[in-house]
């Protein structure tokens, strides 16, 4: 290790430990033996002064060497891999190395006592992994990587740094079933659509951790336990922001590119506050839209106290509603195959009628299937529109 580093784990284990973020002991024995440098690429990617543009930043400059052990996630792919701007930058983020307060938080969450089996969906480069195997042993854990270029960079780091997991290139939403069952699968990749293959392959008892949520809604940690039966239930145990699976990626570009403005819209009228459709703020009102409304985008319009909410699917329907202070009803126009707005409103009266619950009072329950549900303090009161 370069003198630059030679105190890195412990510098980073003291700050998150100063942060509140690291908790447990046994992990924060890992995060001092494991050297988080090693496992970052010659380049990442940093945010110019042109936005949505990054530019490249190698190891000998600030960008890189300052955040190698701060409390930073760093953007270690763009464009897939194939860097689309014509002057070498990058515009859409496509793999990162986790913030590492969030890594541990997430760490932390799948209650590991020692002898446990743990799946990881996004080996990435190979850091998350090699804090799991200094946490248990090699043969205890097994990720698995859909980016060919990735999972190579990731073995290559891992073997550098002396852990030697099994490591399977293929997509995460299948799992690894040939090695299941997991006593944990621990996701690094958001689902809008927690996979099925996810849960099918835990023991009875065991724990989902993964980031979930929608673009409406943002970004959410989960916890779930697998009740034997076929499913696994649980809540919302945090913040989680991460790349969405490559199956489930957001749309490009922006909300112009998939409204049309000057379309004719069918007209009506609306007793829903149009402010309420709104999304990102994570309320449990957010939530439910987002969950109970699949596909759904926004973006708000402000001029003085007036704004217009556009809502759209990205796929040729979209709707919109004019808040004006003081109204009892407001202006709202819809066009496309689906009546968008009519089901946000469903979505919030299925809310309304659960009493109004706050985040803290949702769950989630998923499949061996892949079905879905939404529900208000125990996993029988389903939240549906």
């Amino acid at each position: 290790m370069s003198d630059d580093f030679a105190d890195g784990p412990n510098r980073l284990a003291d700050l998150l430990v100063e942060k509140g973020a690291l908790t447990d002991p046994a992990w924060e024995t890992a995060v001092r033996k494991v050297e988080r440098h090693r496992f970052l690429p010659e380049t990442v990617w940093v945010r110019d002064d042109d936005p949505p543009w990054r530019s490249p930043y190698g190891p000998e400059t600030p960008q890189w060497r300052d955040a190698a052990y701060a409390d930073f996630a760093l953007v270690t792919q763009v464009d897939d891999g194939d860097p689309i701007g014509s002057d070498g930058r990058g515009m859409y983020p496509t793999s990162s190395a986790s913030q590492p307060s969030l890594v541990v938080r997430m760490l932390q969450a799948l209650d590991i006592r020692g002898g446990e089996t743990v799946l990881e969906i996004g080996t990435a480069t190979g850091y998350n992994t090699a804090l799991m195997c200094a946490r248990l042993s090699d043969e205890q854990v097994t990720s698995i990587e859909i980016d060919e270029c990735l999972a190579a960079q990731g073995r290559a780091n891992l073997h550098t740094a002396g852990y030697q997991p099994t490591l399977v290139v293929g997509d995460g939403v299948a799992g690894v079933p040939e090695s299941a069952p997991f006593d944990r699968v621990l996701a690094t990749v958001a689902a809008k659509r927690v996979p099925g293959a996810w849960v099918e392959q835990l023991r009875p008892g065991g724990l989902l951790v993964a980031p979930w949520g929608s673009d409406h809604a943002g970004h959410w940690l989960v916890r779930l336990e697998a009740d034997g039966a076929g499913a696994a239930h649980g809540r919302i145990v945090g913040d989680a922001a991460f790349m969405w699976l490559r199956d489930q990626r957001s749309h490009r570009g922006t909300w112009r590119d998939h409204i049309d403005v000057d379309a004719p819209m069918q007209e009506g009228r609306t007793k829903l506050d149009p402010r309420a459709a709104v999304g990102g703020d994570g309320s449990g009102r957010t939530i439910t839209i987002g969950t109970l409304v699949p596909n759904l985008y926004h973006k708000v319009i402000w001029e003085d106290d007036e704004c217009t909410v556009w809502v759209y699917d990205a796929a040729g329907s979209w709707a919109a509603a004019d808040y004006v202070p003081g109204a009892s009803e407001w202006v709202q126009s819809r066009y496309g195959p689906r009546d968008i707005w009519g089901e946000i409103e469903a979505a919030h009266a299925a809310w309304k009628s659960a009493g109004s619950p706050g985040r803290d009072r949702l769950g989630l329950t998923v499949t061996a299937t892949g079905a879905h549900w939404l529900w208000v303090d125990v996993p029988s009161a389903v939240l549906s529109n």
